[in-house]
């Protein structure tokens, strides 16, 4: 159970309802940190329209950004959102070599060259709160500048929903990763 309540749309201010609703709207229904995050409603709102910009609109390869959040996951050792984007991830095109090296610590052992970058970047960025010049250079080259930034504020998008879902206990009815995390 979470540290602090859900919260449902019945519990909110009439006034403050339809945000619930565009975040139910925009994802299919309202889960994962957004019932905690609804304790303060504007913030939800706020994160949920940023996400769905980066889950939806950008411009990132699905695979590439979902590579990413799950090395944002794994990073945070976040139970809910490394088992809420396995299935997701896997069918964005993520390669299973390159899932269970993330997972087992192993990374950038078993990945490709893109891959590689990709999780380095992340890890470099959550890890060192800097990226060497010789990982940037190779992701600004990989994906242009639009792409870096919009990786960087995908990942940086995770991790403040890392932040929550393990400040606030959320976590999943069967949680993928080892017990160790």
């Amino acid at each position: 159970m979470p540290r602090i309540p859900p919260v449902t749309r019945d519990a909110l201010p009439p006034d403050k309802r339809s945000i619930y609703d565009a975040i139910g709207a925009s994802r299919g229904h309202v889960s994962g940190p957004f019932p905690v995050l609804l304790n303060s409603p504007e913030v939800a709102s706020r994160i949920a329209t940023l996400g769905h910009y980066l889950r939806y609109e950008s411009i990132l390869k699905p695979m590439i950004r979902e590579l990413a959040i799950m090395t944002v996951a794994r990073e945070f050792d976040c139970q809910y959102a490394w088992t809420s984007h396995d299935a997701l991830a896997r069918q964005e095109g993520v390669r299973e070599a390159a899932l269970m090296a993330l997972r087992d610590r192993k990374a950038p052992q078993g990945l490709t060259e893109e891959e590689a970058e990709i999780v380095g970047y992340v890890q470099e960025l959550v890890r060192n709160r800097r990226v060497s010049e010789t990982t940037f250079q190779a992701v600004l080259k990989r994906l242009g500048q639009q792409g870096i930034t919009e990786l960087t504020a995908t990942m940086g998008y995770y991790a403040m929903l890392g932040c929550a879902l393990n400040a606030f206990d959320v976590q999943p009815e069967t949680p993928l990763l080892p017990d160790e995390a």
